[in-house]
């Protein structure tokens, strides 16, 4: 027997555009065919898209991905001998199953439920499906293939099962969301299972954005001695290949180089902005451009994921703007050539103080007077945006939703947070990244001290830690659910791990009002983290 060309269909389906994700993978199906591949992997869930949640609940929705199986079925029978595995849900004896078909000539050939049903971080699929026992072999021209889905890839169990059933090569389709350097985690984990079994491994991955989740893709492939035979590129639509020889092993394809971490958030952040924007229809986006470095990051991560003309920004000065923050913005603006207003704010601020004026008589000026500046600002943007149908992108970072450095109908006020999960001090870092590509952002939106200018001479460091500080503590508390004397242990100081920790609580009601955004790191605000606004609990 000669080798055979396995192929891996990294695809970016639209969740319930069932006929539209066949196409997909039919056109997939197609190319791998004239290019002489004998197998086609999908990722999990390929036809419904990934992850569905309470559309599961509904039997409409299971019943037309069904109808829509078998008559992609039937379209792939127009490939001769080329078996095609898809992702899809399956109401079988058992219940409902996160099922993949194994297609060839009309007929399904096989199937497999998946075991492991991932219940953590951003996953609750306990909720929706009931897991499988039995594992999945089939052959293709000689081959013995085993057939795990995604999560069944973080435990022994699955590969094992294949392995001693006969498997002699493991295929794993995945809907894997991404977090920071969570390709390299995946290969970790999955050479551990090939030196326990000696199976080549085949891993595919669906690339796109889905509300607050991105699939980063990067595809690969591992030979018998867990070394990298293949890798797609991350972030990208493609179709790889890799071929396996007579004697079951992979032969070495092409390896994509890997990304930094910086390019991978940034190109995770486009990816998702460009997937939240287009596949919910909106005409383009609005952005409030302050003449800071959260803003600048935004405007550039928009302006690379839908093109300057689907951009339009908008500054809005009050008496407490400083005159660089006018020019660095109308420069921003200039360099990615995106339209450009202004809008003075004082009349209307002034309006609003002069209307609460008796309310307010004989109480001192507090955060009440900067947050109405906010909320002018944020009425402001939500009107362009109801006139024109172009959504708001927030640009609050994920150091100011953790202690609650944002006004709730104010900066909050948006559609789509682009940068909720990016600490401050990694927003720097992607703009120096950004600006390695092309120097768009202005050198002193990066070296000014940050500033809400809501009242004179404010600097953001005369109610928070340094970022350096903060961001240690968000990061050991929140991500990684250390308790506040690990984190002092760690070197930082009490009473800014008091205060810090103290205002992620207390800020919890605001959080819960955030529009969602690109879930980054190992653990977002949003899907990953439920605490309760009422408790009175504290660390």
């Amino acid at each position: 027997m000669s080798s055979q060309k396995i192929a891996l269909a990294q695809i970016n389906p639209l969740l319930g555009d069932l006929a539209g994700n066949a196409q997909l993978i039919r056109k997939a199906s197609e190319d791998a065919f004239q290019q002489g591949a004998k197998l086609v992997v999908t990722p999990e869930l390929s036809l419904t898209g990934y992850p569905p949640e309470d559309l599961l609940l509904r039997p409409a929705f299971i019943e037309a991905a069904q109808r829509q199986l078998d008559s992609l079925m039937l379209e792939l029978a127009s490939y001769p001998g080329l078996t095609v595995v898809v992702g899809h849900p399956k109401r079988t004896l058992s219940g409902l199953q996160n099922f993949a078909s194994v297609l060839r000539d009309g007929k399904v050939i096989a199937g497999y439920a998946k075991q492991e049903l991932p219940n953590h971080e951003v996953f609750d699929e306990v909720r929706y499906f009931v897991p499988g026992d039995q594992p999945c072999i089939f052959e293709c021209d000689g081959i013995r293939y085993g057939l795990i889905l995604c999560e069944d890839a973080w435990h022994a169990g699955p590969a094992k099962q294949s392995h001693d059933a006969g498997a002699q090569v493991l295929l794993v389709p995945n809907a894997s969301p991404y977090h920071l350097k969570k390709e390299s985690l995946r290969i970790k984990v999955l050479r551990q299972h090939i030196a326990l079994t000696k199976m080549p491994l085949v891993y595919v991955n669906a690339v796109g954005g889905q509300d607050e989740l991105v699939f980063d893709g990067g595809s690969f492939a591992l030979n018998s001695k867990g070394e990298l035979a293949m890798a797609m590129p991350q972030f990208e639509l493609g179709l790889g290949f890799v071929d396996i020889n007579s004697d079951s092993e992979l032969e070495k394809g092409s390896v994509a180089s890997p990304l930094s971490v910086e390019a991978q958030a940034y190109q995770a952040l486009v990816l998702g902005v460009r997937d939240y924007i287009q596949k919910n229809g909106f005409p383009g986006v609005i952005i409030g451009l302050s003449g800071g470095v959260d803003s600048a990051l935004v405007l550039a991560i928009a302006v690379d994921a839908l093109g300057a003309d689907k951009v339009r920004t908008v500054m809005m000065a009050s008496r407490y703007t400083a005159d660089i923050s006018w020019i660095d913005a109308r420069e921003m603006a200039k360099n990615l050539n995106v339209q450009y207003d202004e809008i003075p704010i004082s009349e209307p601020v002034d309006a609003l103080e002069q209307a609460l004026a008796e309310q307010f008589k004989g109480l001192k000026i507090d955060a009440t007077e900067e947050n109405i500046q906010a909320r002018v600002r944020g009425t402001l943007l939500m009107a362009l945006s109801n006139k024109t149908g172009r959504l708001v992108l927030t640009t609050g970072n994920k150091s100011e939703m953790a202690v609650g450095y944002c006004t709730l109908y104010g900066d909050m006020a948006g559609g789509f947070a682009v940068i909720k999960d990016i600490a401050k001090t990694l927003v720097y870092r992607l703009c120096a990244y950004r600006n390695s590509i092309a120097p768009i952002i202005p050198e002193r939106i990066l070296t000014r001290a940050p500033s809400a200018e809501l009242r004179p001479d404010q600097k953001d460091q005369d109610s928070l830690p340094s970022y350096e500080v903060l961001d240690g503590i968000v990061e050991r508390y929140m991500e990684q659910n250390q308790s506040l004397e690990q984190i002092i242990a760690a070197g930082f100081d009490p009473e800014s791990v008091e205060k810090v920790t103290r205002l992620i609580k207390l800020n919890e009601y605001k959080r819960r009002q955030a529009p969602p955004g690109v879930r980054v790191t190992t653990r977002a605000f949003g899907r990953d983290w439920r605490y309760p606004i009422t408790s009175q609990f504290r660390a």
